[in-house]
């Protein structure tokens, strides 16, 4: 398979040498026919050779995903879906959106930018990397919306957004300087839900003064879900740390088989603010370095700023204790799909967290969470 897309690769040079010398990827008729076929026979067979014996597993994630979605909509008489872009663009075809994911350097190899081995390299990790936020976040938006089904069998109906809308991202609902809920139920009888999904995020700013107070919302660390018992429509609170209304439950999913042996860094807490003005430089600097080429032009070489990136390396059972520590909740969960050892038990347990694990895609292992999040329910407005 690694061979297959080599060979398309070595016919696609000759074509382009014969019939596209110069590069400029412009075909007509037949020429053009050929030439898509190549390209995406060529992604294809480039994505199925670096990540294709985990494809079957996100297709059938994909399609459990589908079916919840489904249910919750009937349930919750939901009007439609908010998804942000790139995992709408996955769960509505893994395979495609992979392909996309190595155009550019594909073009950049066709035109002789970066060698084969560059190519293999940096396309390689993008396919991967792709792949893995993309599972995860099935993972997460399956517990979420399973919660939201449970939460249903207890007569919960979603009162906000109004158009009940299912939304799964946070892109562009924090402009207006606060972070809303991706969704509020309400329990008959019983008090508000309020859910966040990734909630510490970037608010809108405008000037340096603005981004130092906001500052921290840029490094906090960010739980997969963060509940409130009472219905709150803004949890910014800048004088905090972290700078968000104390949650009441969090809910932390954790898709991979060996997720507690693996680790990372973890920057963001420890990170210099940066003012407006370097936000903006870093910005242009950016830009620039994405027209040069096209312009064929060379950028002067910039003198290379001198960063404070204190980071830390913890494992992930040390960022969810991590987690609950900063953020003070009375309950955390964590939903393992897979078994954890007991010994990994033992020390989330001791502490404070709970451990759902061996959960798979079996809704009914979430009911301790949906009958804690009921209990808890209450008629507050914030």
């Amino acid at each position: 398979m690694d061979q297959d897309w080599v060979k398309i690769y070595k016919k696609l040079k000759k074509f382009l040498d014969k019939e596209d010398p110069e590069r400029k990827f412009r075909f007509h008729g037949n020429d053009s026919d050929i030439f898509s076929k190549m390209i995406d026979d060529l992604r294809r067979l480039f994505v199925y050779s670096e990540v294709g014996h985990e494809i079957p597993t996100a297709l059938r994630w994909n399609k459990i995903l589908h079916d919840s979605f489904t249910t919750v909509k009937n349930l919750l008489k939901i009007e439609g879906m908010q998804l942000p872009r790139e995992f709408k663009s996955f769960v509505d075809d893994p395979e495609k959106h992979l392909m996309k994911k190595i155009v550019f350097y594909l073009y950049d190899l066709l035109r002789d930018k970066i060698s084969l081995d560059e190519f293999i390299q940096t396309a390689g990790a993008a396919v991967r990397t792709s792949l893995k936020t993309n599972i995860r976040s099935i993972y997460q938006s399956w517990v979420y919306v399973n919660i939201l089904i449970l939460l249903s069998q207890y007569g919960g109906t979603m009162i906000y957004p109004e158009l009940r809308y299912l939304i799964l991202g946070r892109s562009g609902k924090q402009k207006s300087g606060e972070i809303p809920p991706n969704a509020v139920i309400y329990l008959d009888g019983k008090g508000y839900l309020s859910f966040f999904l990734e909630a510490p995020r970037p608010i809108s700013w405008e000037d340096s003064g603005d981004l130092r107070k906001i500052w921290t919302l840029y490094t906090a660390l960010r739980p997969d879900i963060l509940v409130y018992t009472r219905k709150i429509l803004n949890i910014v609170d800048l004088k905090s740390n972290p700078p968000i209304i104390r949650p009441d439950i969090i809910i932390e999913c954790k898709e991979l088989e060996d997720w507690y042996k693996r680790g990372r860094e973890v920057r963001g807490p420890f990170a210099r603010p940066l003012s407006v003005e370097e936000w903006r430089s870093k910005w242009i600097s950016g830009l620039w370095d994405g027209l040069a080429d096209a312009l064929g032009v060379t950028r002067k070489k910039i003198t290379e700023e001198i960063k404070d990136r204190r980071a830390l390396r913890l494992k992930d059972i040390q960022i969810v204790t991590l987690y609950y520590k900063l953020y003070k909740p009375k309950v955390m969960f964590l939903v393992s799909r897979a078994p954890v050892p007991k010994e990994i038990k033992k020390y989330l347990r001791e502490r404070g967290l709970r451990v759902i694990d061996n959960v798979g895609f079996n809704r009914s292992k979430l009911k301790p969470i949906a009958n804690e999040l009921y209990k808890r329910a209450k008629r507050d407005v914030t």
